[in-house]
């Protein structure tokens, strides 16, 4: 099984990167790096072990407030990245 690990730089959100590392196209570890980290724990905590297409259609489109896009929807284009 291939292992990725890599690093994100978001945009339009509170949190700066996320780090991710996949074996395949399961998740095996998310950290973002500021943001509320309550909200980060928590959804890196959910979407362990999930496949990376599962996550994506779950997360993405998540808006914050009045921004048109969120940490969620941040980690979906950081795995869409990794899979196009």
């Amino acid at each position: 099984m291939t292992k990725k690990e890599f690093t994100y730089n978001t945009q339009g959100v509170c949190s700066s990167q996320i780090h991710i590392k996949l074996s395949g196209d399961i998740i095996d570890k998310i950290e973002f790096t500021g943001g509320c980290n309550g909200n980060a724990q928590g959804i890196s905590k959910l979407i362990i072990g999930m496949k990376v297409a599962d996550v994506i259609k779950k997360l993405k489109g998540v808006s914050c407030g009045n921004r048109n896009t969120s940490c969620p929807d941040q980690l979906t284009k950081a795995l869409e990245s990794v899979i196009s």
